[in-house]
């Protein structure tokens, strides 16, 4: 494939996800229980409108949520998927999310007795612990395992316990403690508020810059880490930075959103088959908008194929994502896994 060929596919892809991300983040605004019409959502917008409230107390802020959680949680799986060699490392299926799941949930009931209240940074500070608690596991786990498939076994596994005990000590907690841990434990994008995207907004932006930065060594990485010695890169700093951004970014997610599943993993392929590519500089941006337009699509059919009754958000990626991870386990040759 000649050059020329290969900047018209990059033009056209990027066109056609950036155009997808505004069209889903419109669609989100407007589709949900109650319809509303595009000339009475922009009067709305202004506060002129009979639907300023639902606009800017419900929709906006999940469909915004929805945007910059997608977006920070293909980009984590894309981090953990370069950092391991392993096409099906992922949040989800290392227990990544599930570690970050318990320690916001023991921070949900044990802080709410103290202070009646648990903040954003809070939330997000736990599920980073958390996040960061299990990746450290698995990755002395990958120390001593040369095969990668009982790498993921393992990360399952501890996603396993991790949900075992956050039931558990559900399970005895009081009512009062777990009033908003039910709807968030299986994953959701609602009840966010203007002040939390705002939050989302700064914690997401110095992950994707942060991934930014570092997308030169991750290139010369993706070729090997003698290639990667060999023209200078660090490879401790490299490691630490893909492990703690990776960590950040799928806490945010965690902390806002509970445990959302196979986007980390299923969007980062999509992404490569629609570039034909895995350079860090194509796949950073690229991975970004997809996880955004993936997240949104889902989160509206969550909301309205069983309306009133919503599915949780994990239900939908999981339905459109499993298939994905499976085409890859059967794509990969024998031996590899």
């Amino acid at each position: 494939m000649t050059m020329t060929k290969i900047n018209k596919r990059y033009f056209f892809a990027f066109v056609f996800l950036s155009v997808g991300t505004i069209l889903c983040l419109v669609g989100s605004v407007l589709i949900g229980s109650t319809k509303i019409p595009l000339a009475e959502a922009v009067r709305s917008l202004f506060g002129n409108g009979d639907y300023s409230d639902i606009l800017w107390k419900i929709r906006i802020p999940r469909a915004l949520s929805a945007l910059l959680l997608g977006g920070a949680l293909s980009l984590s799986g894309y981090l953990l998927q370069t950092f391991f060699h392993n096409p099906i490392a992922g949040p989800f299926v290392l227990g990544v999310s599930s570690g970050a799941k318990l320690t916001v949930a023991l921070a949900m009931i044990f802080m709410y007795r103290l202070v009646r209240s648990l903040n954003s940074a809070a939330m997000v500070l736990a599920a980073f612990v958390g996040a960061m608690l299990s990746l450290g596991f698995v990755l002395l786990v990958s120390r001593k395992m040369k095969r990668m498939s009982m790498l993921v076994v393992c990360g399952i596994m501890i996603g396993y316990i991790c949900s075992a005990i956050t039931d558990f000590v559900v399970t005895f907690a009081q009512d009062a403690d777990i009033v908003n841990l039910h709807d968030w434990s299986k994953g959701t994008f609602s009840g966010r508020t203007m002040n939390d995207v705002l939050v989302i907004l700064i914690i997401v932006l110095v992950g994707v810059v942060g991934t930014v930065l570092i997308s030169k060594p991750m290139g010369a990485y993706m070729l090997g880490e003698g290639y990667a010695e060999s023209v200078g890169v660090n490879l401790r700093f490299l490691k630490v930075a893909l492990v703690t951004l990776s960590g950040l970014l799928s806490a945010c997610v965690t902390a806002f959103a509970g445990p959302v599943s196979f986007v980390g993993i299923a969007v980062p392929h999509i992404v490569r088959l629609m570039f034909g590519t895995s350079r860090p500089a194509v796949m950073i941006p690229a991975c970004f908008l997809a996880g955004s337009v993936f997240c949104m699509v889902c989160d509206v059919i969550a909301r309205t194929a069983l309306s009133p009754t919503e599915l949780s958000i994990s239900t939908v990626t999981a339905v459109f994502g499993a298939p994905v991870v499976i085409a890859v386990i059967l794509r990969r040759k024998k031996g590899e896994l």
